[in-house]
Formats: C-alpha cells, sequence, structure tokens
C-alpha cells in the first residue's frame, strides 16, 4: 500500500515483496540521482530544494528493482531499491580506550611510506589507538616532511613549520629545558589545535628524558562515567591558553572538553602549562577548578600512561585532540635533539579512504 499526501512528511510504501520502506519526503527529493538533479560528472547537486515552491509526491510506482516517484511539480525521479536501502553514512575505524597491555606497534618507516598494505594496518591501528610509531627512519633533519604522503600535508603554525626541540637556556618553551613535561597537548592557544602531532626524535644521547603518552579521551571517559556533573563543568567553562615568544603570539578561550551534536568527545584541549588565569570573580571559576583539579589527580594516576625511550630514528605520531604526551626529566645533558611538525586528522582518514579505494 502506498500512503502519500502532498503535505506528508514521510513517504511509506510497501515493496512488491511485502518489505516496507519509510523516507523523508524532502529527503527523497533532495537524494534524486538524475542527470537533471546532479552533475553527472561530479555526482555534486545541482537542484537545491529552496529551489522548489512545493514537494509532495504525487505518484509511486515500486518494483522489485526501485521505485520511481512522480512529484507535483512534474519532476520524476527513479530509485534503486540498492541505493535506498543502503547505509550512506561513512565509516571509519571508530577509537578505542587503551586495554591494560597496550602498547603501540612499530612500523618500519621505509615500509610505511611504501607499502600500502603497511600504511593501511598503521593507519588504522592509529585511528583507532590514537598512537603510531614509526622504526628507523634515520637522523636526517626535514624527515617529517616525507611524512606528508600519507598523512596530508603539513599544518603551518606560528613559531616554526619544523619545531627543533634542545635543551636551550633562550628557548621560549618550557621543552626547551632538562624539566619533566607533564601530559599536554601543543597549541591549545589555538582557537583550532593541530590534531596531529608527529615527534622524530633524531639524537637521544641523554640519560632521562622518556617519552610519555596517555590516552586522554579514555581517562575523560571513566571520568564522565564516575562525575558526571564534573565532566559537564569541564565542557563549559571556557578556559584562556596562551603561548608567546618576542614574536608571536596565540590565545584561546575554550573549555578543556569539547563535544559533538551526539555528545562524543572531540577535543581535549589539556596544558597546564599554557593555562592562563582565571578570573576569580566568575562564580563558574571555583566549580571549573573542583573539575579540573580532580581530571589532573587522575590524569596523573592513571594506568592509560605509557612510558618509553624514543629512540634516535625513531618517530612518534599521536592524535593531539585526544593523546597527551610527555617527557620524563633529563637528567644529563647528552645530545638530544627532537623535531616535530603538526598534520591534521581529516587529511589521514582521507589517506586510509583513498589507501581503500585504490585498493578496491
Amino acid at each position: 500500500m502506498v500512503m502519500a499526501t502532498k503535505n506528508a512528511l514521510h513517504l511509506d510504501f510497501q515493496w512488491p515483496d511485502g518489505g516496507d520502506f519509510s523516507a523523508p519526503v524532502l529527503w527523497l527529493r533532495d537524494v534524486c540521482p538524475c542527470s537533471s538533479c546532479r552533475v553527472t560528472q561530479t555526482q555534486e547537486k545541482r537542484v537545491h530544494l529552496a529551489s522548489l515552491d512545493c514537494v509532495a509526491a504525487e505518484a509511486i510506482d515500486p518494483t522489485h528493482e526501485g521505485v520511481t516517484i512522480g512529484w507535483v511539480d512534474g519532476h520524476t525521479s527513479y530509485y534503486p531499491r540498492a541505493f535506498l536501502e543502503a547505509t550512506h553514512a561513512r565509516i571509519t575505524p571508530a577509537w578505542k580506550p587503551w586495554c591494560e597491555d597496550y602498547f603501540p606497534n612499530c612500523y618500519d618507516f621505509l615500509a610505511f611510506q611504501s607499502d600500502d598494505d603497511c600504511a593501511t594496518s598503521a593507519i588504522t591501528e592509529f585511528l583507532t589507538s590514537g598512537v603510531l610509531l614509526l622504526g628507523a627512519a634515520g637522523q636526517e633533519d626535514g624527515t617529517l616532511e616525507r611524512l606528508s604522503a600519507r598523512l596530508g600535508p603539513v599544518r603551518e603554525v606560528l613559531f616554526e613549520r619544523i619545531h627543533n626541540v634542545k635543551v636551550d637556556p633562550l628557548g621560549y618553551n618550557v621543552a626547551h629545558t632538562s624539566l619533566a613535561l607533564p601530559p599536554h597537548n601543543d597549541f591549545a592557544s589555538y582557537s583550532w589545535p593541530p590534531s596531529v602531532q608527529a615527534l622524530h626524535m633524531l639524537v637521544n644521547d641523554a640519560v632521562g628524558g622518556n617519552s610519555t603518552i596517555l590516552d586522554g579521551w579514555g581517562v575523560l571517559e571513566e571520568f564522565r562515567r564516575d562525575d558526571p556533573a564534573a565532566f559537564d563543568v569541564l565542557c563549559r567553562v571556557p578556559v584562556p591558553f596562551r603561548e608567546f615568544d618576542e614574536h608571536n603570539e596565540t590565545y584561546a578561550c575554550e573549555p578543556i572538553v569539547q563535544l559533538n551534536a551526539r555528545g562524543q568527545i572531540v577535543i581535549f584541549r589539556y596544558s597546564n602549562q599554557l593555562m592562563q588565569v582565571m578570573d576569580h570573580r566568575n562564580p563558574e571559576t571555583a566549580a571549573f577548578y573542583d573539575a579540573y583539579y580532580a581530571l589532573s589527580r587522575r590524569l596523573l594516576s592513571t594506568n592509560l600512561s605509557r612510558s618509553f625511550r624514543l629512540e634516535g630514528g625513531q618517530i612518534l605520531v599521536v592524535a593531539s585532540h585526544r593523546i597527551l604526551h610527555g617527557r620524563e626529566a633529563i637528567e644529563s645533558s647528552g645530545h638530544r635533539h627532537l623535531q616535530d611538525a603538526y598534520f591534521e586528522h581529516d587529511n589521514v582518514r582521507n589517506r586510509l579512504t583513498v589507501l581503500a579505494r585504490s585498493h578496491d
């Protein structure tokens, strides 16, 4: 039985084999696949719903293979059944909290660059765990530029395109000291912080200075489960962050946790060293600090943290909206030279899509 009226929000009918189908009328008109409604060359829409004075189905003719709909304005659309019953949402590997025995696999740098199967496996693991470790990358200055073949173009930020991290008494950032770096992500002072960070250890002859990584989203989900009111405060109260040197300054005032429309965590903005003074007169400041203190204590004691020595020739890549990284104190001043650069998560996902498409 076919049911459709001029003002109906949904169109409902039965296939000849008895299966039911229901979809919004405006959706059906919007996704019409004919060459009058879509650019054949690009498959982009060429008809805009707003250009139609009335959208209503006048005639409906379902067959085993598809359905033909005649619209009140005289247009006719044909929809293959496989198209109507397909799931059109793009599916990418979903993130998973680290398990107790998680440690990143180490992939060979040259294989990652040249072998599509290796790259597919490595990128899939990265999208799932938020971490990618590459070995045998050599110790050549600027090697991170070569990652653009797999991770997409380098994300330009102020200060340096490729950032050199050494102990430097004139350095503008605490990373240039021998002090320990607590868990953080870089450029919390950007409205949109870089979402991927790659750290290439060129030389590591120092004693101490182990690298640390922490599953920030995993900890946040535990925190949300245990104290949803405090978690809500961290999603609501804006926090100022600032990073600067004598030539540049970046500043953002945003909540440290950002959710998408489905309530999923999309950004964890956490940097003790870049966080600025909040207004103590703001009635939300006390609630924020209660939640921030509780979360920070959890971050420093969680079992979702890993520590290891990043050796010369290794590259650590982290999904920096999720993973917090840091460093233990450097105990001796042996030569230690690390370079880091930034990329974007969207571009990494794109590479996986293109790899899968070329394989198909």
